[in-house]
């Protein structure tokens, strides 16, 4: 069997085309940043801000402490790209976890958890209001500087909220494709 140099040329041009159009809608919204951050430390939390790529829909939130305990309060309220949630009075210390999902610009679900942690706060001990009040206020400014820089939080978040469809997959079946195309072309009978 003979194979036509223009039986493999269109085997390989219908393969990239198969290859090269579904590359764009590889590209879903994903969590842009959130506050608290992804393993952050905070001192108090009134509520939780998510951040996203594009516009969302149906946001649902979950702020879960020690237990399975929920401290959200109220609904969510959706502003465009970013989501707030109401906290439940003043968190005691201790990890916490918020736990999201809400509906992409593209229709597609988003969901992911961010871990963050609650600093207990201090009891004041009788030899530390003895000292100099100055020399404690360095120490608390320190203490509220954040544990995780924002950069590198963000981009966890944004790897772990991402969904999409294995680009594995899309590879294979546009080389079947190609394969096929390029037997049927050379398969043909030629007219004498």
């Amino acid at each position: 069997m003979k194979s036509s140099p223009l039986a493999a040329l269109t085997a390989i041009l219908a393969a990239l085309f198969v290859l090269g159009t579904a590359t764009p809608a590889l590209a879903h919204d994903s969590l842009k940043s959130s506050d608290p951050a992804k393993g952050a430390e905070v001192e108090a939390l009134d509520e939780v801000r998510l951040e996203f790529t594009a516009k969302v829909r149906m946001p649902f939130v979950i702020v879960r402490g020690a237990g399975e305990a929920v401290f959200q309060e109220g609904k969510p309220e959706v502003d465009g790209a970013v989501v707030r949630q109401a906290v439940k009075g003043p968190l005691p210390g201790g990890k916490y976890t918020i736990a999201y999902r809400v509906v992409s610009s593209d229709g597609h679900p988003l969901e992911g958890e961010i871990p963050f942690t609650v600093k207990a706060a201090a009891a004041p001990s009788p030899s530390a209001s003895a000292t100099d009040p100055a020399s404690a206020a360095p120490a608390t400014a320190a203490s509220s500087a954040p544990a995780a820089t924002p950069a590198a939080a963000e981009a966890d978040q944004a790897s772990a909220a991402r969904v999409g469809f294995p680009t594995w997959l899309i590879i294979g079946i546009g080389a079947l494709v190609g394969i096929g195309i390029g037997f049927l072309f050379s398969a043909r009978k030629k007219k004498p």
